[in-house]
């Protein structure tokens, strides 16, 4: 099969590409100019210039496609402009879908997030589970308001669809979150510890890739739901695990959940003022 693939140069997106390129599929990547595509041209797919916001650059990079995997979205926990993550999860999932439909494509992977569940009522929850009403930032609430948008395609318009909800993803490459939190453990940055009781779902990014590549093959799942995940463990079986492995000693002050909320209000609310990202 003949794939467009958006978000290629991200932290799935580049394990998925070289995932994809030792399989029979061709692939085609939509870049923007900004990307760093040195990794790309050397597995040598095709390349299109384009972006998820720019609809006409999706259409023609889409020309002559069978399937579409769209991972493009904007994963931060801050934005100074918020109203970036609806143009890119929430239009630019339009932009893609529609797209999609109107090439006449035989199947979209959206890949979105186990946060759009926000906080269900029943936990742990599976795709059977409905969402709770409440999701805990703008970035789940856009990804939330963009899967809308493909379903309804899905429903009115006969979009090919099927959805994956990675949870949260670790591996190597991640210069994002779960990237910077395990380095600042091991580089001893981080002063306190906080949130250990928390629990969550974890999943390594070739698992990830893999767990696309095989919605998109399987046959008859139009309109299926995949969560990816594979290990549970709390914040603080994840810091032991990250100390043990690096041999680094966890710092020995655990603060307070109320107080942890009360430093990201504050560090939010500076960065609101300064225009920076907050710690």
């Amino acid at each position: 099969m003949k794939i467009f693939i958006t978000g290629s140069t991200g932290f799935i997106g580049t394990h998925l590409v070289e995932r994809l390129v030792q399989t029979e599929h061709d692939i085609v990547c939509l870049v923007r100019h900004t990307s760093r595509v040195d990794e790309l041209e050397r597995l040598g797919v095709t390349l299109v210039l384009g972006d998820v916001t720019d609809r006409q650059s999706v259409l023609e990079g889409m020309k002559g496609c069978d399937w579409v995997m769209n991972l493009a979205n904007v994963y931060t926990l801050w934005e100074r402009d918020r109203g970036t993550y609806w143009k890119v999860n929430v239009e630019g999932t339009r932009n893609v879908m529609e797209c999609a439909l109107q090439n006449a494509v035989k199947k979209v992977v959206h890949v979105s997030s186990a946060a759009v569940w926000g906080r269900p009522a029943r936990m742990p929850f599976t795709e059977d589970t409905e969402p709770g009403s409440e999701r805990t930032s703008d970035y789940a609430r856009s990804k939330h308001e963009g899967d809308l948008i493909a379903w309804d395609l899905m429903r009115t318009k006969g979009l090919p669809l099927v959805m994956v909800y990675p949870a949260g993803v670790l591996g190597s490459g991640d210069t994002r979150y779960a990237g910077l939190y395990i380095r600042n453990l091991i580089q001893k940055r981080m002063p306190v510890l906080a949130l250990t009781d928390t629990v969550m779902t974890f999943v390594h990014v070739k698992d990830v890739a893999e767990a696309i590549i095989r919605a998109a093959e399987k046959k008859n799942n139009i309109g299926e739901k995949y969560i990816i995940g594979r290990h549970m463990a709390s914040i603080r079986e994840f810091n032991e695990l990250i100390s043990e492995v690096s041999r680094v000693r966890l710092p020995r002050l655990t603060i307070p959940v109320w107080l942890a909320r009360l430093n990201a209000f504050v560090l939010t609310g500076l960065a609101g003022l300064t225009g920076k990202p907050p710690l």
